[in-house]
């Protein structure tokens, strides 16, 4: 009978992200995100729950001068209103120690996080590498 042997499963599991680690996580991603994308977002929202850190944008839409259509239920300011409170989900990120992360990237095709890898191959990376991955997609439009 074969041996049952332990893989890592980059989906699943983690641990509880400590509270220091969530303040210095989100100093570092806004400082990304100033850097890199400016001007891009109206704000940005970094936010914790148990393993798993989630990073969303909101954004200043861009609405026609022609817009709504006169038979439209909303008039044109809760339409925009309404956009600008709509976040733009970018990524998740799942905590496993040392500053390793796991890394799912939000696809709208399907409204859930898919399990990604970063640009150097790995399933494991920094948080700002999975923010500017999600961002490039997303914010550079």
């Amino acid at each position: 009978m074969p041996r049952r042997a332990w893989v890592f499963d980059p989906g699943s599991g983690g641990k509880k992200i400590p509270v220091r680690i969530k303040a210095e996580v989100e100093q570092r991603i806004e400082r990304v995100a100033e850097e890199h994308f400016k001007g891009k977002y109206m704000r940005l929202d970094v936010r914790f729950r148990g393993r798993f850190c989630y990073i969303d944008t909101y954004r200043e839409p861009q609405v026609s001068p022609d817009w709504p259509p006169a038979d439209w239920p909303e008039t044109r300011e809760e339409y925009i209103e309404r956009l600008r409170s709509t976040p733009t989900h970018l990524c998740r990120l799942r905590y496993f120690g040392d500053d390793r992360w796991g890394f799912a990237f939000y696809t709208y095709s399907n409204e859930k996080y898919e399990l990604a890898v970063y640009p150097d191959g790995e399933f494991l990376g920094k948080p700002e590498e999975a923010f500017m991955v999600s961002a490039v997609v997303y914010l550079s439009g």
